[in-house]
This record gives C-alpha cells, sequence and structure tokens, in this order.
C-alpha cells in the first residue's frame, strides 16, 4: 500500500508531523498525532491531539475547516481511528466531511484500529496513500507502538557518572556529578515518561523526590502544568522495607510499591499499613528477593497503560535492568571530573568475567549539555 508521493505531499506531512509533536508530553497513554487538510494547495484546517480524552488531531483540522473539508486532502501521521473510544471514530468523521483522500504516515499498530481505519476510508471511495515519513511517524511514538506490538513499554536508563564510571563517592555523596543543563534534561526525560522506576536502595540512600521540577515556561510549551506533568513512581521494593516518611510520598502524583508476591501474602499488617498511607501496591513475580523485570514492566504496560518508562537507580537496578534485555536506551551523561577507585559504580554485573561476556552498544546520539555529554546507546547484540 505504499505509494509514490509528490513534493507538496511531502510538505504538508512535515508539518503534520511537526504538529504531532506538540503533543509528545502531554497525550499519554495516546499517541501523539497531527493533522493537515489541504484544498487547492491551501491549508484549510490543521489540529493535533493534545490530551487523552479530547479531540483527535483529524476532528481539531475538520473544526476548523468546516465546508472547506469537502474535496480536500487529509494528512494524518498515524491511521484515523475507526472506534469508538473517549471521542467518536475519526475515520467517520473524514467520511462525513467529504475528504477526498487521506495520506496516512504510519499504521496504527492498536488491535481497536490496525487498518479498519483505512478500510473504512477505503470502502467509503476516499482515496488512500501510506507510508509517507512512516520511520519519523512511528518514532515520535516509540512507547506506544511498543507497547501495542509488544505489551511493554519502551525503557529508557539514565545513569550520570563522571569520567571513570562512577556515580557517587564511598561516603555516598552524589549531588551533583553533572552540570545543571544536564538535569534540566534528565526532568524532560521525566516528563516524556508515563513511570520513573527506581530500587528501594536509592530511596534509604538519597531519599529522592522523583518529580518533575521544570520553569512553568518550559512545561507551558511541553503542553503541561506543575500538576499534571509527575510520571508514576515505582519503586522496586522486594522486602517492603519502604519508609513511611519518604520524601517521594508527600509529592503529588501516585506512588507505586512493586514487591514480591511471597512477601505481600507473609506481611498482611504491613501492606494494610502502606494502604493507610495512600501508598499503592502491587505484588509481582521474583526469585528470591529480586522481581521479576519482565512482570513489572508488563504490569505497567496493561494495568497502567504506560508507553514510556524511565529508570534512575543504583547499581544494582542498573544492573538487573540492562541484564533483563528489556532496555530499549541506555542515556549516559557523563561529567569531566574523576571520582576515584573507591566511588561507587555504575552497574553491578557480576556475570560479566571474561570478554565473551561483555555487552556490546551502539551509539545512536551525542549531545553537548554544558561540559557534560550524553551519549544515547542501544544494544548492539
Amino acid at each position: 500500500m505504499h505509494h509514490e508521493f509528490s513534493a507538496e505531499d511531502r510538505q504538508y506531512m512535515q508539518l503534520a508531523l511537526s504538529l504531532a509533536a506538540k503533543g509528545l508530553y502531554s497525550t499519554k497513554p495516546n499517541p501523539a498525532v497531527g493533522c493537515v487538510l489541504v484544498k487547492n494547495g491551501e491549508i484549510v484546517g490543521s489540529g493535533w491531539h493534545r490530551k487523552a480524552g479530547e479531540l483527535h488531531a483529524e476532528r481539531l483540522a475538520m473544526a476548523e475547516a468546516g465546508e472547506k473539508a469537502k474535496g480536500s486532502t487529509a494528512y494524518v501521521t498515524l491511521e484515523p481511528c475507526s472506534h469508538y473510544g473517549r471521542t467518536p471514530p475519526c475515520a467517520d468523521g473524514l467520511i462525513e466531511a467529504g475528504v477526498a483522500r487521506v495520506v496516512i504516515a504510519a499504521m496504527d499498530p492498536n488491535p481497536l484500529v490496525a487498518g479498519r481505519g483505512v478500510e473504512r476510508l477505503s470502502d467509503a471511495g476516499i482515496h488512500i496513500a501510506v507510508g509517507l515519513f512512516e520511520k519519523e511517524s512511528l518514532e515520535l511514538n516509540k512507547g506506544f507502538i511498543k507497547r501495542m506490538n509488544r505489551g511493554l513499554p519502551y525503557v529508557r536508563l539514565k545513569m550520570a557518572s563522571s569520567l571513570d564510571g562512577r556515580t557517587a563517592m564511598a561516603n555516598g555523596e552524589s549531588q551533583w556529578i553533572t552540570g545543571a543543563e544536564s538535569r534540566l534534561e534528565v526532568h524532560k526525560m521525566r516528563a516524556l515518561s508515563g513511570a520513573l522506576i527506581t530500587g528501594i536502595g536509592t530511596v534509604l540512600a538519597d531519599d529522592p523526590s522523583m518529580t518533575v521540577r521544570l520553569p512553568d515556561e518550559a512545561l507551558k510549551d511541553m503542553n503541561l502544568d506543575a500538576e499534571n506533568c509527575h510520571p508514576i513512581r515505582v519503586v522496586l521494593d522486594p522486602n517492603l522495607s519502604m519508609p513511611l516518611d519518604a520524601k517521594m510520598l508527600q509529592q503529588p502524583g501516585r506512588t507505586i510499591l512493586m514487591t514480591s508476591k511471597q512477601m505481600a501474602e507473609a506481611n498482611p499488617a504491613l501492606v494494610a499499613q502502606f494502604y493507610e498511607h495512600k501508598v499503592e501496591l502491587v505484588a509481582v513475580a521474583a526469585e528470591e528477593d529480586r522481581l521479576d523485570i519482565e512482570s513489572v514492566l508488563s504490569y505497567l504496560a496493561q494495568e497502567e497503560h504506560i508507553n514510556d518508562v524511565m529508570v534512575e537507580s543504583g547499581a544494582i537496578v542498573a544492573g538487573a535492568f540492562i541484564s533483563s534485555g528489556f532496555v530499549d536506551e541506555l542515556h549516559s551523561f557523563i561529567a569531566p571530573s574523576l571520582l576515584g577507585d573507591e566511588a561507587k559504580p555504575m552497574f553491578f554485573l557480576p556475570q560479566l568475567q571474561t570478554m565473551n561476556d561483555k555487552i556490546q552498544f551502539r551509539i545512536e546520539s551525542v549531545d553537548r549539555f554544558g561540559e557534560d555529554i550524553r551519549l544515547v546507546l542501544t544494544k548492539a547484540n
């Protein structure tokens, strides 16, 4: 179903993609989508999906176009939906508006849509063209695509270290290894994420807030505000050691404690205590006192509809995530400083003993934030 596209097609789809990107931070758990309606070489309507529950991009573009939508070409970054959710199907709207042609960047892997939107448009006699800037559209919604295709969220593991790969001094002192510019970028990564995962070790050592702290202006640009910008905080706590006076429990937003099924069943009084303090408890599969990472991620994708997860943790949890194979991107912020051989390492990976055991990465991008650099890496094998 891939077609030849004109220079105009490319121009308008690029505009639709730039509109879609405006919703990158605010549409979760929905995908970010943009739409442009063009008639006789003139843009008659445009829109982007702002928030789950609000009008989809196509509906906003059609509302702006009014009568001019009839006979127009719609450029949409993701296949128009064909089902009733919190809003009516966009495919039906395009048909009712009398749109003549629909150019779609990528098909929607959501089983509720998956080809049905295109089928409905086609059956109504609308000319369909699919595949223009498909890669860019899928890239924009990596988390949503992965959740729909694999039932798991897209995982970004973030580490901040010195030049010699250390994350804290031997006495636990770690503020600040990287500079203010890197820390600002980390808060943007948090704002993009539906959930932020850490381990109980980090909570006991650092008592972090695990919130998004960005200037109001930056939040406004992301279509967020100070109340609704925080990801769900997830603490991996196999032995239920979470202090009830932990800083994060006083913060806006939700905190989920993930523990083992055995621990939850063996300690009903402790579980009740957490519930009294409005802490959500989720029991997942575990081996000894290590939670099963696939079970953790699967729960977040399927029960919480989380597209993107960010892991910010110490060496044990970071090592476990790397070993699990479920990390999609490693974001390594490196400061031009040395902390020495007594300082704490980035990863706990005792299974790596020989060169044959090494875990190889591929560098996807290198950025500079102030004096620091960030490597974005994906697993090479």
